[in-house]
């Protein structure tokens, strides 16, 4: 089936040519889709970066997911794939949260050592930094020293925008668990 025959398919019809790794027919659904998706998930979060993520995310799900399932109501399907991947975008956001940067912070909460704590704690974020791999410590750096967006960084290492994500993904998931230990400790000494 030709590209012509494609545009004019349906979406059941495009759907099964996918479950066959029809590229041209994703295409199609992509082009007749990604509009609506990145509008919704934009509504929701705000911003162009995110809402392009999201929507990546949701097609790159819709290619590589189990055909066992039919989908019957394929925008249906898409606003709810796009509503849930903001929610794990959001969720990924959260688990970032970027350090006080100074002590006052810190002070607020009846500390007067709260310049050593700071430092304490800067210094041990930077040592769990430098243990990552090399790639995702370069990646990390660039995304929330720098405030690279994905695809920014993508460009300035010349690879794609899924291993940044998978990068990234990775060292956040490597210090979420290390800094939860920080945490904790921070939270016992301003008690």
């Amino acid at each position: 089936m030709g590209r012509d025959e494609l545009q004019h398919a349906s979406d059941q019809h495009l759907l099964a040519e996918i479950g066959r790794r029809n590229g041209l027919a994703f295409d199609v659904l992509y082009n007749r889709y990604w509009k609506d998706v990145f509008n919704i998930a934009y509504k929701r979060v705000h911003n162009m970066d995110m809402a392009q993520d999201v929507a990546q995310d949701v097609f790159v799900q819709l290619w590589s997911r189990e055909k066992d399932t039919p989908i019957e109501n394929l925008p249906g399907y898409l606003r709810i794939a796009t509503r849930n991947g903001v929610f794990r975008q959001l969720e990924k956001e959260r688990r970032y949260e970027d350090l006080p940067e100074d002590s006052d912070d810190l002070r607020s909460h009846g500390l007067a050592d709260g310049q050593v704590l700071y430092k304490e704690f800067h210094a041990a974020f930077e040592a769990l930094i430098n243990t990552l791999p090399p790639q995702q410590k370069l990646i990390f750096q660039l995304r929330f020293q720098e405030g690279r967006s994905t695809q920014e960084i993508a460009e300035q290492l010349d690879i794609s925008v899924k291993t940044v994500r998978n990068q990234m993904g990775r060292a956040l998931s490597t210090l979420r668990e290390s800094l939860i230990v920080l945490q904790i400790a921070i939270i016992l000494t301003m008690k």
